[in-house]
């Protein structure tokens, strides 16, 4: 069985834009004629292969179809630029990627911006957690991605990129204000002194002391309450899903949080921000992307393991 890629392209559209109507745009043919090529397509795959909601998305069985479109599109892609032809520069491959957000806001697209010089590409950024974005490269909708997971996907290769260091982090008002015991080595002990006048338990304190959370996935903040042997799910929250809103939302005293180093550094040093106790968390980030020989994705990957040379921490 041969699988005609003009079709599994219109798919992979289909699966990128959402809906049929986007995806006629985008090709400049009619919403019918591309529902009659995803028809055509199913009908002789023998398999349904997009659930027609709003937004558009591959079944199980669609997506090695979608992959396969992505694959080819991307080795196609690189075989124009080799023979420098000047359909490459007029036709730039957007390239689907996913990250966590907190890479996003600080390290990750120093790297792209230097590909995006030397390459003909756009990219289409997919942001979640850390701990999901492998299952992106599971589906088929993005061809690299940054992710906790080790493990190679099926088909895919992985690089190490380093550590994202977490530390607990306060205003020194919201810490006094909570009673909340300061890291060891930190100026000061305010935070202690507040407690023994109130008469509190560190672990009391921050038991009851408000968080803020990036979203109801973040564990970051829940781990670190559970190695202070404290209940994760008994203190009030921020829920502030954006990285760069999240920090603002620590730094303005909202709640405490778990920051990168490099989003409290400053802080922390002009004495801003202050370090609650406990140890900080270290989340190994690793670049997976598809198996494949393409200069482009190879020349991502070098960009983002240069970047996060400099950026993260070593393990």
């Amino acid at each position: 069985m041969e699988i005609p890629l003009d079709l599994a392209r219109t798919l992979a559209v289909v699966i990128d834009e959402g809906t049929f109507d986007a995806a006629a745009r985008r090709l400049r043919i009619t919403p019918s004629a591309v529902s009659q090529r995803v028809k055509a397509l199913e009908q002789q795959l023998g398999r349904v292969l997009v659930v027609r909601s709003k937004p558009a998305r591959a079944t199980e069985a669609g997506a090695p179809i979608v992959r396969l479109a992505r694959q080819v599109a991307l080795l196609e892609h690189d075989a124009i630029a080799e023979f420098g032809l000047d359909e490459a520069s007029a036709r730039p491959l957007s390239l689907a990627l996913a990250v966590n957000a907190d890479s996003l806001a600080t390290w990750f697209l120093p790297a792209l911006a230097r590909v995006g010089e030397r390459h003909p590409v756009v990219f289409d950024l997919h942001r979640d957690d850390q701990d999901f974005t492998a299952g992106l490269l599971e589906s088929g909708t993005v061809l690299g991605a940054v992710t906790s997971q080790s493990a190679p996907v099926a088909g895919c290769l992985v690089r190490p990129l380093g550590v994202m260091r977490y530390e607990p982090v306060a205003t020194p008002a919201f810490a006094e204000r909570w009673g909340l015991a300061l890291g060891s080595g930190m100026r000061g002990s305010r935070g202690r002194g507040e407690q023994r006048r109130r008469g509190a338990e560190p672990a009391a304190a921050l038991a009851t002391a408000p968080l803020v959370d990036f979203d109801r996935r973040d564990d970051l903040q829940r781990e670190h309450l559970t190695a202070q042997g404290i209940d994760p799910d008994g203190p009030p929250r921020h829920f502030v899903p954006a990285s760069s809103d999240f920090a603002t939302a620590v730094k303005l005293g909202l709640g405490w949080g778990m920051l990168p180093a490099f989003q409290s550094a400053a802080e922390l040093e002009r004495g801003a921000l202050v370090r609650l106790d406990g140890a900080p968390i270290d989340v190994p980030l690793f670049w997976q992307q598809w198996n494949l020989r393409s200069t482009l994705l190879t020349a991502v990957a070098d960009e983002l393991a240069a970047e996060a040379r400099t950026a993260l921490a070593r393990p």
